[in-house]
């Protein structure tokens, strides 16, 4: 008789948890509704950017020209740097990409054939 008195109270107690549960569903649903409503809306559409007079802007493919570091006996800190290092770089005189030469495989070997 206890194990059916134990089964029961388990039973309802689990039945409390879980209409808890959807309580604090319901709880939280309203409350996202409610936050949501105060805020503003989607922008209207003259409030969204144009396209400027001249046309689209177009992208410019070019090789850059890093500004090297200058060579010293001392160590050069970033602040010595020209610009304190924020001098931006330059366009390359040569438009040819670098690529991989034939046969090598960049920076993990020779590119030959496989190891022993």
């Amino acid at each position: 008789m206890e194990m059916a008195a134990g089964r029961g109270a388990l039973g309802v107690g689990l039945a409390v948890a879980g209409v808890v549960v959807v309580a604090l569903l319901i709880g939280a649903f309203f409350l996202g509704s409610r936050i949501r409503r105060r805020e503003p809306g989607p922008p209207d559409p003259a409030s969204q950017p144009r396209v400027p007079e001249s046309g689209p802007v177009r992208e410019t493919h070019e090789n850059r020209e890093p500004d090297e570091v200058p060579r010293s006996d001392h160590r050069v800190l970033p602040h010595e740097q020209p610009a304190h290092g924020n001098v931006p770089s330059r366009s390359a005189p040569h438009r040819e990409r670098p690529r991989w030469n034939e046969g090598s495989s960049g920076s993990f070997g020779s590119g030959g054939p496989g190891g022993r």
